[in-house]
């Protein structure tokens, strides 16, 4: 914020399941941020309440149901997934509902399925600080605070010759023109009596 970040025209926040994150967007932002849930960290979350035999089976439920290019749909057998793992897994079935409507926000806003599937995980900001903590991995001993600051920035260099276009960036404006539609949504337009007569 103190660097100019605003939410005036609308703003998606994609996020893993951590509370304290959710809470600071709620926080700051309030209701002008949409928040996505990356599904990656959901299915890993539910997956790891089962039995090894059955988590393949179960994450590919998952798959499929957050992408669903009708969110209703997925949500719907996300929660029928959830219905039929209470009775002997009522972890996993709970880990699956914490959160569940946000798995599916972006789907939510229109958005062509490749940009979707591009928006609806944490993957980008992950390789780039997994890149980072290889990089500084290398070191052996730290002298001061300088050092971390120019390791890290080695670090995201090395991971910057790996970036590339979010797929489907092209459906971009789709993306910008449902948030703005989001943020505006309650705002009627004043209608001079002068000119409508």
């Amino acid at each position: 914020m103190a660097r100019g970040l605003t939410a005036d025209d609308g703003l998606l926040v994609v996020i893993d399941g951590a509370k304290a994150l959710r809470a600071a967007v709620d926080s700051v932002f309030g209701d002008q941020a949409l928040v996505q849930r990356c599904t990656l960290h959901k299915r890993r979350n539910v997956t790891d309440y089962l039995p090894r035999d059955q988590r393949a089976f179960v994450g590919r439920k998952l798959a499929a149901a957050f992408t669903d290019p009708d969110p209703d749909k997925g949500l719907r057998a996300a929660q029928t997934l959830a219905r039929s793992l209470e009775a002997k897994h009522p972890d996993a079935a709970a880990s699956l509902r914490e959160g569940l409507t946000e798995m599916f926000t972006v789907r939510r806003l229109g958005v062509s399925d490749r940009l979707a599937r591009s928006l609806s995980t944490t993957n980008a900001a992950e390789s780039m600080i997994s890149v980072a903590r290889d990089t500084t991995r290398r070191v052996k001993r730290w002298r001061d605070g300088t050092m971390v600051k120019r390791w890290v920035a080695a670090g995201l260099l090395n991971a910057e010759r790996n970036f590339r276009r979010i797929k489907g960036c092209t459906d971009m404006p789709t993306l910008v023109a449902a948030l703005h539609r989001h943020v505006h949504a309650d705002v009627t337009p004043v209608c001079d009596d002068k000119e409508a007569a």
